[in-house]
């Protein structure tokens, strides 16, 4: 539905978006998240036409935003942060005035115009001024203007921006509504507002896309492993024993506990290994009960400071070596057991010759 190209946006000597590049499925809500500066509004910008673009391109619908802007811009509503409206109009004149650039068919307007106040619940502030509306009902002015034509792409640069918790709420609920018969692609700072509405997250820093998956594969990846945590009644070298009779464990550690003889145990799995139901098992039959289980990611929280937080005092190899990680772990769930085991002990003899040629060099000096 929408395909960006190695996009890249300069402003003199200042690179906004670098070789930016990423696909939009149909009939999804995807989260665009990046700090301030990450380039997140200008990519909006270019993927709606309203900025052009140093290199790259942007493909809506199959129609390229930058050789066919006409029809692709019939393919996309667009929201910005600042919706554009006409304070001395009604919401009435003003969504008539967009159909009217949106060229509309008369027999179609009014009744499209009806339907979309009643979507979005503007109906009860139609003929009230726009500058006399709440900050909310505004929103919802910008929201029609976007929905005006039905295109098939909704895009909405922080929606909820100023909002208060109820308005956050009504217009969140709004936007799953339009999901059900549009894709929609939304920027927001409010991290747990993507965690709770978005189908899929896109991680932008420094105008790279640095991350794109759901909510929960992104922890996962971040963690490397599904991980359990447990407390059990019991002595910890029984526990210890049943554990080391089930596979897929890759890591245990054992905490004490406040409960009385009871082991709190954080337990690291395979990726795509359930061990829930042996683990269940097992300790039952050596008679220690599960007080609590859980299963742990890292939160889209966690993840967003993880991969945009500008660690300076980090090593650049280090830095560059955990990003490749992230990337090839969904490269290596293809490769058989056997393979995966050769290449991990070739990442850790080179790990290691690195290290002895540093100590190496460290004695010459």
């Amino acid at each position: 539905m929408i395909e960006v190209r190695e996009l890249v946006k300069k402003y003199g000597e200042h690179l906004a978006v670098d070789h930016l590049s990423f696909q939009v499925e149909k009939g999804q809500i995807y989260g665009f998240l990046g700090p301030n500066g990450a380039g997140k509004s200008t990519t909006m910008n270019i993927m709606t036409g309203y900025l052009s673009a140093t290199e790259g391109e942007v493909i809506i619908n199959g129609y390229s935003i930058f050789d066919e802007p006409e029809k692709a811009k019939k393919c996309i509503g667009y929201l910005p942060e600042q919706p554009p409206l006409y304070m001395d109009m009604t919401p009435l004149e003003y969504l008539n005035f967009v159909a009217e650039l949106k060229k509309i068919p008369n027999k179609e307007k009014d009744q499209m115009i009806a339907d979309i106040m009643k979507l979005v619940k503007i109906v009860d502030v139609k003929d009230r001024l726009i500058k006399n509306l709440s900050k909310g009902y505004k929103q919802r002015v910008g929201l029609a203007q976007a929905i005006i034509g039905y295109p098939e792409i909704i895009i909405l640069d922080e929606p909820t921006v100023g909002l208060d918790p109820k308005q956050i709420i009504e217009i969140r609920d709004l936007i799953k509504t339009l999901s059900e018969k549009h894709t929609v692609i939304l920027s927001s700072h409010i991290l747990s507002e993507i965690s709770a509405i978005c189908d899929y997250v896109m991680i932008i820093s420094h105008g790279k896309l640095v991350a794109s998956d759901t909510p929960d594969n992104l922890g996962k990846l971040m963690l490397g492993a599904n991980v359990l945590e447990m407390t059990i009644k019991g002595q910890k070298d029984i526990i210890n024993q049943i554990f080391a009779e089930i596979e897929g464990i890759k890591e245990i550690e054992f905490h004490d506990s406040a409960e009385k003889d009871c082991m709190n145990v954080i337990v690291k799995c395979a990726e795509n290994v359930d061990i829930r139901e042996e683990i269940f098992y097992k300790l039952s039959d050596k008679k220690c009960p599960i007080m609590m289980m859980k299963t742990s990611n890292m939160s889209l929280e966690e993840v967003f400071l993880e991969l945009t937080t500008d660690t300076t005092s980090v090593k650049p190899e280090k830095k560059i070596g955990f990003f490749k990680k992230l990337n090839k772990k969904k490269e290596l769930e293809d490769q058989s057991e056997e393979e995966q085991m050769i290449e991990e002990d070739l990442e850790e003899k080179s790990e290691s010759e690195v290290v002895e040629k540093e100590n190496e060099d460290e004695g010459n000096l």
